[in-house]
């Protein structure tokens, strides 16, 4: 009996012992509160606008998500890891994609001392540059994604995709990401031009279209410096990309995005240029937005006080100019759990003569919200990371 017993135990530890090669992480974002918008772009004449928007929302500074990452050692240096990432509404509980179940991320790959190669549904380098140096991380009514262009122009994720990462050379990463895919979306779901799929057509562009993605990123990170310069460009295979009423209009999509931060500890002082060029078909007009950016964090005690001025400059085929001011404020209950509110105005100038059916139709929504036609908008709510 006691041998058996004794077996048993030894068995125990070298079953532990193997699983304590590998590391698999439950985690997540909770977020929850209140949003106030008012100052509706006024619509086509003869159309109804309500005055203001009043409304309890998840998800307002970071998307609701549940994830899990691991990794295992394999030896001699070499790690395999994966990600899958769900996003969800907390309102009542749905995946936040209709049809998806990670919707947010799902890789698999491997790390060493070469890098980190992975392949799957990815964030873009240009997408995790942008959002980690705004000072809104992305979210509540101060993201600068209201004003920049949307769609092509900031591409948040891609499928069918393999990215590299390499290690770091001084405090500088190289990384590479390629897609054959750069458009794929079912049909009912809005594809990455912000157009509706039409019924029928559960894929306008596929990986046998050769829509592809190419993008590189040099990242310098030391001395409280964080400076990056992005290249993002779409290639539209013989298809095009379909954008308007399903047309095959665009010939292809290129972003050049320079900046950074530096952290000087009393206050974190961001900003960016991005040039974006959207090269349409014959009998379109091609559409050009440079994007500007600066911003600043300051930590006071536990709360952490932000602002940022947007300003996205669009030819008349962008339908002119916008600008954006925001400002807002954290205050940390722990490590994980903070309090939020935010304040964002919208300046849409006219492409041509001040006229309201050409005005820059852009919003002040928030992490999982989308701002309607308004242009002034407050959050206030809750996030606690798990």
């Amino acid at each position: 009996m006691q041998k058996k017993i004794i077996a048993l135990a030894v068995a125990g530890l070298a079953s532990t012992a193997a699983f304590a090669q590998s590391n698999v992480t439950v985690y997540g974002v909770v977020d929850y509160g209140y949003a106030y918008r008012t100052d509706a772009i006024t619509p086509a004449l003869g159309v109804s606008k309500p005055s203001s928007s009043s409304q309890i929302n998840g998800g307002q500074q970071s998307g609701n998500r549940l994830g899990f990452k691991g990794v295992e050692d394999l030896g001699n240096g070499l790690k395999a890891v994966f990600q899958l990432e769900a996003g969800f509404l907390l309102d009542t509980g749905r995946d936040h994609a209709a049809g998806s179940m990670f919707s947010r991320q799902a890789y698999a790959g491997l790390t060493g001392g070469f890098g980190t190669l992975i392949g799957g549904r990815l964030y873009t380098p240009h997408y995790s540059f942008v959002s980690s140096v705004d000072p809104f991380g992305n979210g509540t009514v101060g993201q600068y994604s209201n004003t920049y262009g949307g769609g092509l122009f900031d591409p948040v994720r891609v499928n069918n995709a393999v990215a590299y990462v390499s290690p770091s050379f001084g405090g500088l990463t190289i990384t590479g990401a390629y897609s054959n895919s750069a458009d794929t979306a079912n049909a009912g779901t809005t594809n990455l031009a912000g157009t509706t799929i039409p019924s029928g057509q559960d894929s306008l562009t596929s990986n046998a279209q050769n829509n592809s993605v190419y993008a590189i990123l040099a990242r310098y990170n030391g001395a409280g410096i964080d400076l990056g310069l992005n290249y993002h460009y779409i290639a539209a295979g013989s298809n095009g990309v379909p954008t308007i009423g399903g047309l095959d209009t665009v010939k292809s999509v290129q972003n050049i995005t320079l900046g950074g931060s530096y952290d000087a500890k009393v206050v974190k002082i961001a900003g960016w240029y991005s040039n974006s060029i959207q090269d349409n078909a014959t009998g379109f007009s091609d559409v050009k937005i440079d994007n500007w950016m600066i911003g600043a964090t300051v930590p006071v005690g536990k709360f952490a006080i932000k602002a940022s001025y947007n300003l996205s400059d669009g030819n008349s085929a962008a339908g002119g100019n916008a600008q954006q001011y925001a400002i807002g404020t954290d205050y940390s209950l722990s490590k994980r759990t903070n309090l939020y509110t935010a304040y964002a105005m919208i300046d849409n100038d006219s492409a041509t003569n001040n006229r309201v059916t050409t005005r820059r139709a852009t919003v002040v929504g928030d992490g999982s919200n989308g701002g309607g036609t308004f242009q002034t908008g407050f959050n206030v709510g809750l996030r606690h990371q798990f």
